[in-house]
Order: structure tokens, then sequence, then C-alpha cells
């Protein structure tokens, strides 16, 4: 049994019914959690020794609100290129089914001892006002990346210890990763010699399709599954 698989199978014998899915695709084991758990199982992952996740690498924010479409024709696009995307999809963030969970929070661990990597999934229940526990207790590293989920998505830490902006200017509106924020943003600034100082005006950029989003279910682009085997003659 490969290690990944070893490891997906521990993981599903200690927590069961708590894990909402677990998977191993491209050799990497996710698994998806309940907000309810998320402290719980943190602390179990951190301190067992079957896992030993003593090193939180990375935290990130998702927005899943337009997970699955696009303005662009991507179902061709390995062998013909990309398709032009010029206008919005029809269907947006707005009016996506509020059933749906938007805003999910993706923890990226590693063991040293052990040898082995983790990814964990949490999404928020509340679309408006999405909010997690904050690992910080757990990992103290959390810290600016949970800042930067908020501040970048509007993501909220429930007990975070400094929960402010870190990349975003103090008075910006908005949070710029969601799906619905517009890629030119609201509002652009220009210094105004008349004021003697800078200002904040209407964007002037008129917005437009930009960049694909495509999906990719297979090992097409996995680069071990593909690499040639070297020769040394």
């Amino acid at each position: 049994m490969a290690d990944f698989q070893s490891l997906a199978a521990k993981v599903q014998a200690r927590f069961g019914e708590k894990l909402l899915s677990c998977n191993t695709a491209q050799h990497q084991v996710t698994i998806e959690i309940a907000p309810s758990s998320l402290t719980e199982i943190c602390i179990a992952l951190r301190d067992e020794n079957d896992f030993a996740f003593e090193v939180l690498m990375d935290l990130c924010g998702v927005d899943y609100s337009t997970y699955g479409s696009t303005e662009w024709v991507t179902e061709a696009s390995t062998n013909t290129g990309f398709s032009r995307g010029v206008s919005p999809a029809a269907s947006s963030s707005a009016e996506a089914s509020s059933e749906s969970k938007h805003f999910a929070v993706v923890y990226h661990l590693l063991s040293i001892k052990n040898n082995q990597r983790l990814r964990v999934r949490v999404f928020a229940e509340n679309n408006d006002f999405p909010l997690v526990d904050s690992v910080v207790p757990i990992w103290n590293c959390a810290n600016w990346y949970e800042r930067e989920a908020f501040d970048l998505f509007g993501i909220m830490f429930e007990g975070h210890p400094d929960l402010r902006r870190i990349l975003s200017d103090y008075g910006f509106i908005g949070h710029p990763f969601r799906k619905d924020f517009p890629l030119s943003g609201h509002v652009e600034m220009r210094y105004d010699p008349e004021k003697g100082r800078v200002i904040y005006q209407p964007v002037s950029i008129e917005p437009r399709v930009l960049v694909p989003r495509v999906i990719r279910e297979d090992h097409r682009y996995d680069h071990e599954a593909n690499e040639e085997p070297r020769s040394d003659a």
C-alpha cells in the first residue's frame, strides 16, 4: 500500500463519520470536515503519533460560488487552445443558489516526523457571513494566513487574536478575491493637483473577461505521471 493510501486509511479509521469526504486524487490525501469538528480534528492531527502534523504549510480561502461555470469553451482546450471569452457567464455569484456553500478554507499540513502531507477543507455554512474557528491556538503561524483569507475573501475566523486586513489599504471596500468582485475593482486613485492629495474615484476601466477557468479531473497534467524515463546512455 502506498504511503498516501495508508494515511487515508488511518484518517478514515480515526475520524469515521466526522469526515464528510476523503479522497486521494493526484496522490494527495484530501479530507473535508464540518466547521463544528475543525478544532477537535486539527488538534488530533497535530498531537497523535499516527499523524503528527506539526507544521501548517499553508492556509487559504476559496470562493466556489461559480465553480464549474465558465465563459470559455474548455472541453477541447488541450488540443485546440482556449476560446475567446467575450461575455460574463449566465449565472453569476449573485444569482447562485443561496443553499450552495460558497466559501471554504483549505489547510495544507506537513508531518516532518512521518514524512507525510494532508489537505483539509472546511466550508463555511453562512454565505453572507462566512465564519470558521481560528487555528492560531493550534498552529501559531496561521495568524497571518487567516488575516489574508479575511482580507481577500471576507472569511471570518472565530477566536483570532488580531483579525484585520493585511494586504489591502485600510479604507479598502470589499474583498478582491471574491468571484463577485470585478477584476478592475470598484474605485481607482489618482493624485489631484487642485486638492494636493490622492483621491478615489469610480474606476474608468470597462470590465471584460480575461482569464479562463478550467477544471481538470484527470492525470494529463500530472508531471510525475507524464514524465518520461531518463536515459543515461
